[in-house]
């Protein structure tokens, strides 16, 4: 089975899962951090200067150490979907998915169905040509997952139906534009934890949140979490350097 089938496989059951956003656009940083025990990596090419070319190197490095990555696109374009799909790319984190027709747009441009994904052999998720089209077509469908982003308040409104939409894998809170969608200015308010709540309990798709990295996830496993993306590798990077700075001698 391969990187990207197990990680979807994971995902459905439930297992518990950690990964860690990437901001810096360098196959170096998929090297390094492709070789600790995080689950998967996701590619932010949302708020990070990723395009096509970087995608493709540092899916190029995800392949070589086997580890899962997911690109959040900057939106839900089927073009750009459609594009880190052939890279390789273990699926997709689409942000500010507010409806279920909206989602079944998602689902469609994933697939190869009538009306969604464009197929073609040539690419890495095809093997360069060596899979015959019907076995690329039904890896494709085993190997890629649509993670839907809740971060508004109309998606909260809609999770549970967003959820159930067949070819959604899982949900995304984020909090930080829940936060903003409410009116509110504390990440940590109570009124967001109670929303995120709201949606990582729906039925039908595995769900997830961003934690800080010394948040306890416990209790938001408790809440029906079952998937965390926690800091990034500019925190972590961070986090050394603030370790290497305590370590100064008085």
């Amino acid at each position: 089975m391969s990187p990207n089938a197990r990680f979807r496989t994971a995902l459905h059951t439930g297992e518990q899962l950690v990964g860690c956003f990437i901001k810096t656009p360098h196959p170096t940083v998929i090297e390094v951090l492709g070789d600790t025990e995080l689950d998967f990596l996701v590619l932010d090419g949302e708020h990070s200067p990723f395009d096509k070319a970087s995608i493709n190197t540092c899916m190029l490095a995800a392949k070589a150490v086997g580890k899962p990555i997911l690109i959040r696109v900057p939106d839900d374009n089927p073009a750009f979907i459609l594009n880190v799909l052939d890279c390789g790319a273990a699926g997709v984190v689409v942000p500010h998915v507010v409806s279920v027709e909206q989602a079944e747009r998602l689902a469609r441009s994933m697939r190869y169905v009538p009306g969604g994904r464009g197929i073609a052999g040539t690419t890495r998720a095809g093997g360069y040509g060596a899979k015959p089209l019907p076995q690329h077509r039904a890896d494709a469908d085993a190997e890629v997952s649509l993670i839907c982003q809740i971060e508004d308040r109309e998606g909260v409104e809609n999770a549970g139906a967003i959820a159930a939409v067949d070819g959604v894998d899982a949900l995304f809170v984020g909090r930080a534009d829940l936060t903003v969608s409410y009116g509110l200015t504390d990440f940590n308010d109570a009124g967001v934890a109670e929303k995120a709540a709201d949606v990582l309990g729906v039925k039908g798709a595995a769900t997830g949140l961003f934690v800080s990295p010394a948040e306890d996830m416990g209790s938001w496993r408790d809440k029906g979490a079952s998937f965390y993306l926690s800091g990034s590798d500019h925190s972590l990077l961070f986090a050394g350097a603030k370790t290497l700075a305590a370590r100064k001698p008085d």
